[in-house]
């Protein structure tokens, strides 16, 4: 399986980066800016599920800013620029899942997804107040989101590692877009949308299952 992470837009000449120049999309931090003391969960009340709600789409879109961009608090109109992030990503995200987008034959999105009343105790309600969706009269929050995507080829990161004993074109897998609420990190949310992808990919076909499951991680 192949798992591309997503990340901001950052000069490699900053002295808080290191770039790789042998990968793409590998622009890591060195040291954090932000430390996060993780919230632990009652896992019985998560849902993990594929969707098409533009409200959960939305919360997913929120979340992903939230995950792949820095923000300093003190920026001047930072709320309008967050907004204008999640609005970009979340109609990409839409289009993506309705087949519009060329190079991708389908994509699927997965969310985790906790109820409201669970994270109330968090210390900061960014999470809640951003990543809220309702669904059967029930307010939840989007803690993790990834997109299952299946085409002919991968990205030209991963060209040419198909899977062995397979002859001809077929479609193949990956992930992308893989996040978790940075509260919530070590709760095994990130192992449980993996899995579950893993079982969307089995049901898209067995080639593509079997993609997943040999491809390499690439992080």
């Amino acid at each position: 399986m192949a798992l591309l992470s997503s990340s901001p837009s950052l000069s490699i000449t900053s002295p808080n980066y290191r770039y790789y120049p042998s990968r793409r999309l590998c622009l890591y931090p060195i040291s954090a800016t932000r430390v996060v003391t993780p919230h632990h969960i009652d896992k019985s009340s998560l849902t993990i599920s594929e969707t098409s709600s533009e409200d959960q789409l939305w919360a997913a879109a929120c979340l992903r800013v939230r995950s792949f961009h820095e923000f300093k608090p003190s920026t001047f109109g930072i709320q309008d620029h967050k907004r204008y992030l999640a609005e970009r990503e979340f109609e990409a995200l839409k289009e993506r899942i309705a087949g519009k987008r060329t190079g991708f034959n389908r994509v699927s999105c997965l969310n985790a997804s906790l109820p409201l009343s669970q994270l109330l105790s968090l210390p900061d309600d960014d999470l809640c107040a951003q990543c809220k969706f309702s669904e059967n009269g029930e307010d939840r929050v989007v803690v993790g989101t990834l997109d299952v995507n299946q085409s002919m080829s991968l990205p030209d990161e991963i060209t040419g590692m198909k899977p062995e004993g397979i002859e001809g074109q077929f479609a193949r897998g990956y992930l992308s877009n893989v996040c978790v609420a940075n509260e919530l990190h070590r709760n095994g949310l990130g192992y449980d949308l993996v899995a579950k992808s893993k079982a969307v990919a089995q049901k898209w076909g067995k080639n593509l299952s079997k993609s997943f499951s040999e491809q390499p991680y690439l992080l």
